[in-house]
């Protein structure tokens, strides 16, 4: 279980406990289009409010089974701000296209999903448990469902633009990360020595808390550094293995 998944499933239900005993605690918080100028905290608020045990239930177990590989893979940080941007675009998607009342963390969740089948596009994601879908078909079936169901062919009071919003969020966040990337990949003329620092404690990486899907990527890297030394990592690279290093071993000391 990653830190920021943790945190965010702890507050979902906390907040879900909260809904149950506080009487008006879920109008203050859920976000309602018509009233998003007078109360704006709601485009981050709703969600972590769910509508039932089973909504919830959903949701969570979609952020446990998706969330931890995708934030090993961005960083913490970044896996935050994809997460919040997701919901927010779900929030606004549905102020232009809904004006429905909305709860829940389906936004963040479907930006995750987004995540997931954007860095392991043919990881086959099993349906109940049985029938194996490829990640990257998943996500264009709910596109399709999302679309057909909020253009009239039958909400059944589903946020289907909150949908919609996480994946679109989630894409536009991520391709915004891999053009920075790509730019501070050419600005690097030459590796520079924070860059070197930042991932030399590598050897203190532990293999086996490493989810498969990234674990052949930080095999390829470290194999790259045994045959061609740290020198030959692209900034890249480095920003990638730097995500798997003990937080206590990712800066070495000054000697």
């Amino acid at each position: 279980m990653t830190p920021v998944v943790r945190a965010l499933l702890i507050a979902n239900v906390v907040a879900f406990f909260l809904q149950q005993t506080l009487p008006g605690f879920t109008g203050a918080f859920l976000f309602v289009p018509q009233y998003v100028l007078s109360q704006p905290w709601t485009v981050v608020t709703y969600m972590f409010l769910h509508g039932s045990v089973m909504h919830i239930l959903f949701n969570m177990l979609g952020l446990y089974f998706f969330g931890p590989r995708v934030e090993e893979r961005l960083g913490s940080r970044a896996f935050t701000w994809m997460y919040f941007l997701s919901g927010i675009t779900g929030a606004v998607l549905s102020f232009f296209f809904s004006r429905a009342p909305i709860v829940g963390a389906s936004g963040g969740v479907y930006g995750v999903m987004m995540a997931f089948a954007y860095f392991w596009p043919h990881v086959p994601i099993h349906i109940w448990g049985i029938v194996p879908v490829p990640a990257r078909m998943l996500v264009i079936f709910y596109t399709i469902l999302s679309l057909w169901s909020g253009f009239g062919g039958g909400g059944g009071n589903v946020a289907h633009f909150a949908h919609l919003g996480g994946f679109l969020g989630a894409y536009l966040y991520l391709k915004w990360l891999d053009r920075a990337r790509t730019s501070f990949k050419r600005k690097a003329a030459a590796p520079k020595p924070e860059d070197a620092r930042r991932v030399a404690n590598y050897k203190a990486i532990d293999r086996t808390k490493i989810h498969e899907v990234n674990r052949a990527e930080v095999d390829r890297i470290l194999d790259k550094i045994n045959a061609s030394g740290m020198d030959s990592l692209t900034p890249q690279e480095r920003l990638f293995l730097s995500n798997f290093v003990p937080l206590d071993d990712r800066v070495s000391p000054k000697q």
